[in-house]
């Protein structure tokens, strides 16, 4: 098999670097952890030997791309096993093509997707919207992780709805939610917020909002008006 190289010098992805127990920010931090600084990353890339079955996944993915005329290195961005789960970081250009290759090769068949779901990075300038896709193979007993980015001012991802149609639905909800807007889904509409709701709840960027809450004879100030932590 094609033995994949990959890159060990890569810096780790910085996402942000947070102060304070609860980012307080503007205010006197009463929690006693003023001074705790954290920085939050994204693991880097892997180096070989993966382990497990891992090593078998990524050399036959190559194989089959290398087929079909797509380099490896074009296709994957970087391969990381973290927590004993392998990912592979997918471009948006290449993600029908990695995914329909792990679904239909008969040493792969990951048959099943477990739908896809959205995060959201406002620091990870240029990859701020993230897609991630857990693959099951029911028939090798194994399963890996695709995760793919875009960024805010072009949220656009292709869908993989031709390929495992059961995310129909996850594909929509990720949209409600995040305002990735997956190329090819027939139907992208709202499933869960209403249909002229503006902006999406679950990125970082969405204002608070709420209404005051009474509780025993007080009033607790809606979300939106209340002491701000991060």
């Amino acid at each position: 098999m094609q033995d994949v190289a990959r890159s060990t010098s890569v810096p780790l992805d910085l996402v942000d670097v947070r102060t304070g127990m609860f980012g307080v920010h503007g205010s006197g931090d009463t929690s006693g952890f003023g001074g705790l600084v954290r920085t939050v990353a994204m693991p880097g890339p892997s180096e070989r030997p993966y382990g497990s079955y891992f090593d078998e996944v990524v050399d036959i993915l190559a194989e089959v791309l290398a087929e079909q005329g797509v380099e490896f290195d074009d296709a994957v961005e970087k391969v990381v096993v973290f927590r004993d789960e392998l990912s592979l970081f997918v471009t948006r250009e290449h993600l029908v093509a990695v995914a329909r290759a792990l679904r239909d090769d008969q040493d792969l068949r990951f048959e099943l997707c477990l739908g896809v779901s959205g995060a959201h990075y406002p620091e990870d300038t240029g990859r701020e919207l993230h897609c991630l896709y857990p693959l099951n193979s029911i028939t090798h007993n194994r399963t890996v992780r695709l995760e793919v980015t875009a960024p805010d001012d072009d949220p656009h991802i292709p869908s993989l709805v031709e390929v495992y149609p059961a995310n129909n639905w996850h594909e929509r909800e990720t949209y409600d939610f995040f305002g990735v807007i997956f190329d090819g889904h027939n139907a992208l509409t709202r499933i869960e917020m209403p249909d002229d709701w503006v902006g999406h709840p679950q990125r970082k960027d969405y204002p608070l909002g709420g209404i005051e809450v009474e509780f025993k004879g007080a009033t607790i100030p809606a979300p939106d008006n209340r002491r701000s932590y991060s």
